[in-house]
């Protein structure tokens, strides 16, 4: 049996969680969420406190944990990145990562060199907070690059890497659990299931599967759905979903919660 489950009345030998992802596992308990932690019974706070690894802590909390030494998952470097487009392309960039040529430009002036560095049409991305297909944007002309710019935001651009699918690979812990397709909407630059996008099982090729696990390590993201996109003959990698939907495990009949129940029960995560 995992060292991380833990005993607890009522609740023998389960792991513990905060946020509220697993609370239909049967092998673990979830206590919630409390921003002010004298708000945990004491009982509660002595799971917390005993716990070698606590599962979803969220943000706040893994750094707090990180800090202690308490382990988490998903790790405190998984954390950092979640929704923040901007750390990620400098991680990949760092790693020698495989990713759409890309530029932050911050204020007016920076925002004003923008065309030097990309020719239309390119991407446009709200660089941190946006997921499922919104807050991206196809540029096309100055003025799509004006309303874009009307945002406030840094300016996330990235090269135009026309294609009519992705690639979604899911890492959980060490290992790739789940693959599939994300094929376009008609009339779409996204292939994102928010946004009408249709999941295709068919296999999807090694070296993609390969290249996100890479990716996965070498960022230290241990829950995280990598989105990948083949573009003249090379696999490039567009960007990481920590907070990834669950279509794709619904597509291929993947019971994700008895799937947790696994990783957790044999230690894997």
């Amino acid at each position: 049996m995992a060292e991380h489950l833990q005993s607890a009345p009522g609740n023998r030998y389960k792991a513990v969680a905060l946020e509220g992802r697993l609370r239909n596992c049967r092998n673990v308990i979830t206590l919630g969420v409390k921003t002010n932690f004298t708000d945990y019974s004491e009982e509660d706070a002595r799971l917390i406190r005993e716990a070698s690894r606590i599962y979803y802590p969220t943000a706040f909390y893994a750094d707090l944990f990180d800090a202690m030494g308490k382990a988490t998952f998903p790790s405190y470097h998984t954390y950092k990145c979640v929704q923040d487009k901007i750390k990620q392309t400098a991680l990949f960039e760092l790693q020698g990562i495989s990713h759409p040529f890309t530029r932050v430009f911050y204020g007016k002036r920076q925002k004003g060199t923008i065309t030097r560095f990309f020719r239309y049409p390119f991407i446009g991305k709200v660089p941190r907070g946006s997921a499922m297909g919104r807050g991206v944007y196809l540029i096309q002309n100055q003025d799509d690059l004006q309303k874009y710019l009307e945002g406030g935001h840094p300016a996330y651009i990235q090269e135009y890497l026309p294609h009519d699918r992705d690639m979604r690979v899911v890492v959980i812990g060490d290992q790739v659990v789940h693959a599939y397709w994300r094929i376009n909407p008609p009339e779409d630059f996204r292939s994102n299931v928010a946004v009408g996008g249709r999941i295709s099982l068919e296999k999807v090729p090694e070296g993609a599967r390969e290249l996100a696990l890479h990716a996965a390590r070498s960022c230290g993201w241990d829950d995280v759905g990598i989105d990948i996109c083949e573009h003249n003959g090379r696999y490039v990698v567009l960007e990481a979903n920590m907070k990834y939907g669950k279509e794709g495990f619904l597509a291929a009949g993947i019971d994700y919660i008895a799937l947790m129940e696994k990783l957790i029960e044999d230690g894997t995560i």
